[in-house]
């Protein structure tokens, strides 16, 4: 028998029981795993499909967020223009968002996603086309008032970052008739807000549980644009996608996710298949699940008597609890630890085998890491 480092073990963890370094990570890497698949998606196949992904991505997050989030952020009773506005302005800068909101009245509620934008962020900005960015309006805000049952209720957008406009700006309105569902997102370049942003009250979190909000955050739109990449490509080319931008977003984020694991002295020298293992288990532990290393046999070969291959075991998914998945899904999110183990310790780096599949019926996910 291997021996076996439990969980806790492997983590830098806070007073609360929570690796604050860990959770940071993971909000790093799915953020930048989610841009990445969208710039993949509209090079490798175009504007019109990468839409639709985006669309079918906003519609499935609005339908699973949206009203429990009116709930839980305490604005269901507020015009339904002014929920809106609030609960987009709350939900997004909980997740480190920068946005703002502007009152108007209470049938006109503005909200402004400034730059830089969280989804596009950097110089990705320049590879979105503005039909993509408009397919989240249409997923999202165009169906806000379909949710709450009024007819009247619609967004209109008077700028996009896309454009070259400084930020994504616009306002939910209520008319005095029913709109068609054509007019419930419409555009209107060139008008401006009536004034500065409104206060609303500052959420007093911790820095524990607001780096829990942003992991979230990140990792909810990879849970929900993993199965509508496989459903519009079809899953053979949605693995291919999602597993090469993985790979990429992973190589490119490395030394970012160690030097965020490195921040509370408890990152390990980038080495061989035993650090490696811990590190993908801090991960894996910060994203809710349930984790295992397995160290094998010393090779004396190796200087300073490393191991010669590592297993981890992770008994639990939480990304895509509950969700449906071709195989390919997976294979696309193992991408992101491929990409990870390339750059571990000298060139090639490592390699990972998938030797056990949670999502195909064994009793969980088994990764061998080894020297190539």
């Amino acid at each position: 028998m291997l021996p076996r480092v439990p969980a806790e073990a492997l983590t830098g963890s806070t007073a609360s029981g929570l690796d604050l370094a860990a959770l940071r990570a993971v909000a790093e890497l799915y953020h930048r795993y989610l841009t990445g698949i969208l710039l993949a998606l509209v090079q490798r196949h175009g504007a019109t499909r990468a839409s639709e992904v985006v669309f079918r991505t906003f519609r499935r997050q609005h339908l699973e967020k949206f009203l429990p989030g009116l709930q839980k952020l305490g604005l269901a009773d507020r015009p339904p223009a002014v929920a809106c506005a609030q609960y987009h302005y709350l939900s997004n800068a909980l997740g480190g968002v920068k946005v703002e909101w502007i009152p108007e009245t209470d049938r006109k509620s503005w909200v402004r996603y400034l730059p830089p934008r969280w989804i596009f962020d950097g110089t990705a900005v320049c590879g979105i086309p503005t039909e993509v960015s408009r397919a989240m309006l249409w997923g999202w805000h165009a169906h806000n008032g379909v949710s709450l049952g009024n007819d009247r209720l619609g967004f209109v957008c008077t700028s996009m970052t896309t454009d070259g406009g400084a930020g994504l700006i616009g306002y939910y309105v209520e008319e005095d008739r029913p709109l068609d569902p054509t007019e419930r997102l419409r555009f209107a370049p060139g008008e401006v807000p009536p004034g500065p942003a409104g206060e609303l009250p500052a959420v007093s979190w911790d820095a524990t549980r607001l780096a829990k909000v942003e992991r979230n955050y990140a990792m909810e739109y990879v849970r929900s644009i993993l199965p509508e990449l496989c459903a519009v490509l079809g899953p053979a080319d949605a693995g291919h996608v999602g597993r090469t931008a993985g790979r990429q977003v992973a190589m490119q984020y490395a030394d970012t996710v160690a030097g965020l694991l490195d921040a509370d002295g408890n990152a390990e020298p980038a080495e061989g298949p035993g650090s490696f293992a811990r590190l993908i288990a801090r991960l894996a532990t910060a994203q809710g699940d349930q984790v295992e290393v397995e160290v094998g046999a010393v090779d004396v070969a190796v200087a300073g008597g490393g191991a010669a291959e590592t297993f981890v075991r992770q008994r639990t998914w939480k990304l895509m609890d509950g969700i449906a998945l071709p195989p390919e899904g997976f294979e696309a999110w193992n991408g992101l630890f491929e990409g990870l183990a390339v750059l571990h310790g000298p060139p090639p780096g490592l390699r990972v085998d998938v030797l056990e599949r949670l999502d195909l019926g064994d009793p969980f996910f088994e990764w061998r890491i080894r020297r190539r």
